[in-house]
């Protein structure tokens, strides 16, 4: 089943249909019609956050699913999926595969934290795949050697030890693509389809594209700043 799903994905784009808080378009009915327009636009898989949402969609768009579940705790930064109670949450809403945070970034539970291997090993006696959302090549390294299936570039630029770049982190794909031998899933701030193209071309397995499809919030205000940025500079 893994090596299907992998194989479906493989240089692809996979539409992450997600709203935080307060986007107009949270909830599952709005992002189920994301990702049925997301089907129908070509996209091959789809990544989605949330019970309610990953079921739903699941349920009826027939595409390979990345799921996960945000949580903040207040003893730790993760929040990508950081305990075995959210990625039995992913597992039980259908997802295909299950993305958690594997930063080197201090974990929940101030007594006995979970061992990021202890919530691959749930993954894998599920039958899914796991994805380790990372920010730097070492992480990646020892993502690989955690037994995850596949590795993100999701969190770089989101640890405050990785670099803060306006646009993807091209040059992490390619270090990652040329060091790992799992799937290198290229995802951050993806804004073009030249952009995607350089991900393939550096070796990503597929490319996650998210805020520049799916949220028109933040897509009508990228053009809003550049016309208020054109207007001041005809003023000035």
């Amino acid at each position: 089943m893994g090596t299907s799903v992998l194989e479906r994905i493989k240089n692809g784009l996979v539409v992450s249909c997600q709203a935080r808080e307060g986007n107009p378009l949270r909830g599952p009915q709005f992002m189920l019609a994301m990702a049925q327009a997301a089907a129908l636009g070509g996209a091959v898989g789809i990544r989605a956050e949330g019970e309610e949402d990953i079921r739903t969609i699941k349920e009826q768009v027939p595409l390979p699913l990345i799921g996960l579940i945000k949580r903040n705790y207040p003893d730790s930064p993760v929040y990508i999926t950081p305990t075995a109670r959210e990625v039995k949450q992913v597992l039980n809403a259908g997802a295909d595969i299950v993305a958690i945070d594997a930063t080197d970034q201090v974990r929940p539970g101030q007594r006995k934290p979970e061992s990021v291997r202890e919530l691959v090993d749930i993954v894998h006696r599920a039958g899914k795949l796991a994805m380790a959302d990372i920010s730097t090549r070492d992480e990646a390294l020892r993502a690989e050697t955690m037994g995850f299936d596949l590795v993100g570039t999701t969190l770089s630029g989101y640890t405050p030890y990785s670099p803060k770049l306006i646009g993807p982190d091209l040059p992490l794909v390619q270090s990652i693509t040329t060091s790992c031998r799992i799937p290198v899933i290229a995802e951050g701030r993806y804004w073009t389809p030249e952009e995607v193209k350089q991900a393939l071309e550096l070796g990503a397995w597929a490319v996650v594209v998210g805020t520049a499809i799916t949220n028109p919030w933040l897509i009508t205000q990228r053009f809003v700043s550049h016309i208020t940025r054109h207007r001041e500079e005809r003023s000035g």
